[in-house]
């Protein structure tokens, strides 16, 4: 049995179903191939339920505070994983809910609850039917790696998908991988009660960050007691009564560490090995990505790969910019693309790190003339008004265009003020224009323009340390 579509959307990521409703609304035939829970991982695994647990986690970590401000709780303070996860599940499944819910009943558009593979460059299969289009949008997204340690597969492990299920208090939590997965979910759990520790095979943590970065962020972590173990190599693993013990090499000398549980947080794959590219002929590089172009289209005609599974950005926002980049190229005569937008991201500890465009590491690679700002948070009233002053701010500015090249703000509100940064190096303005800028006190964007009045020439030499 044979359908035709206008279009057929592979996956509900975030792009998928916004595309749809686009696709739709312009009066196409459309069909959705879901085979799994709508929404994708922002939804289901990743940005919506992770940052409900880390919002638990913190509640937990200021009421033991609670006596720095003069709050008296009375009592310990205890933490019930079972409610912590009913309040994730609950949160995450009205997403899940509202993904389904909104493609179901979208006029013109079939939905199927079933796994898509190509039978040639414009025919899907579909369980027995197969689809036809012109048109086929693919936004599979990706999965956690499993490495290949000797003994892995003989222990159970958890990945950011199975961490989900979670509804108890691991004694011992061991992370492989020291980037932000594993710090996100170290940091939640030594909060609610776990011992934790992270294992990084490199030198510091989150490597294509700065040097002061990745050392503000260790700083905060083994505040709060999270043991970091790094040039660590994971050489073996094997079962220890109801528990896992590793074999590690640091700097040349074997040792072992045991843990109740095991969470591999070393990298994500694309969901792209069971989709049949080769009989469409797509191309894919060595880890998996569908190649694209600057305007998502793959390098068949009428093919386009969208969201983690193109290797562009793996971030909520950057899949959501993949469907307005191609909506806007095939609906609004609008010729968007990927090489527009400038990289910006955060990582989601406590206080969380904002960041946007270059880092001090590149800036000084492209060898051009650029200043230098810096701002440590104890002198940010906002943070020590909450006693929260871990951290610090850093800014890059081009010496001779004086526009902004880059940013981090590692600290309270670092997530949200990085974008009075983002949005001025958007409108390619010079950074005068955010120093010039009245902002409102006290919040931590105040202290941008303040920042920017510091700026200084670069020093030869390594990367600047924090102020």
């Amino acid at each position: 049995m044979s359908t035709s579509f206008d279009a057929i959307v592979i996956g509900t990521g975030q792009a998928g179903p916004s595309l749809a409703g686009r696709l739709t609304a312009a009066g196409m035939k459309v069909a959705v191939v879901e085979r799994g829970k709508f929404g994708g991982t922002c939804v289901n695994t990743g940005c919506i339920p992770t940052k409900a647990m880390v919002a638990s986690a913190r509640a937990a970590y200021v009421a033991r505070r609670a006596a720095e401000f003069g709050v008296d709780i009375g009592g310990p303070i205890t933490v019930d994983m079972k409610r912590v996860k009913a309040r994730k599940d609950e949160i995450s499944g009205k997403s899940n809910t509202g993904v389904e819910s909104w493609l179901k009943s979208m006029q013109n558009c079939t939905v199927y609850d079933a796994q898509a593979r190509f039978v040639s460059p414009h025919e899907v299969s579909v369980g027995s039917e197969t689809l036809t289009a012109e048109r086929i949008f693919i936004n599979v997204g990706g999965r956690a790696i499993v490495p290949g340690i000797p003994g892995l597969s003989d222990v159970e492990y958890l990945t950011n998908s199975s961490m989900m299920h979670v509804d108890f208090l691991p004694r011992r939590l061991i992370i492989l991988g020291g980037s932000y997965i594993g710090l996100e979910f170290g940091q939640m759990f030594r909060r609610f009660g776990s011992e934790v520790t992270i294992i990084e095979n490199g030198p510091r943590l989150i490597s294509r960050e700065d040097e002061d970065v990745s050392a503000g962020v260790r700083e905060i972590l083994e505040a709060e007691g999270v043991d970091i173990r790094l040039n660590s190599h994971a050489t073996s693993v094997a079962k220890d009564g109801d528990g896992v013990a590793i074999t590690l090499e640091t700097d040349g000398k074997s040792s072992e560490i045991g843990g109740s549980h095991l969470l591999l947080a070393t990298g994500r794959r694309p969901n792209t090995d069971d989709l049949g590219l080769e009989n469409a002929g797509v191309k894919t590089d060595y880890h998996g990505y569908i190649e694209v172009d600057d305007q998502l289209r793959s390098s068949v005609p009428g093919i386009w790969a969208l969201g983690d599974c193109n290797g562009k950005g793996a971030f909520t926002h950057t899949s959501y910019n993949d469907f307005e980049i191609v909506a806007a190229n095939l609906l609004d005569n609008d010729p968007r693309r990927v090489s527009d937008r400038i990289t910006t991201y955060g990582l989601f500890i406590d206080p969380p790190l904002g960041r946007a465009g270059m880092t001090e590491a590149q800036v000084r690679a492209s060898g051009r003339k650029a200043l230098i700002g810096t701002r440590p948070m104890t002198k940010v009233g906002r943070a020590y008004e909450k006693s929260e002053t871990q951290g610090f701010m850093k800014i890059l500015v081009d010496a001779e265009t004086k526009e902004i090249l880059g940013a981090a703000i590692l600290g309270t509100g670092g997530d949200e003020a990085i974008h009075c940064i983002l949005d001025v190096m958007y409108a390619r303005k010079p950074y005068t224009v955010i120093q010039r800028a009245v902002h409102i006190h006290p919040t931590v964007s105040e202290l941008i323009p303040t920042m920017l009045g510091e700026l200084k020439p670069f020093q030869s030499g390594t990367i600047s340390s924090q102020p």
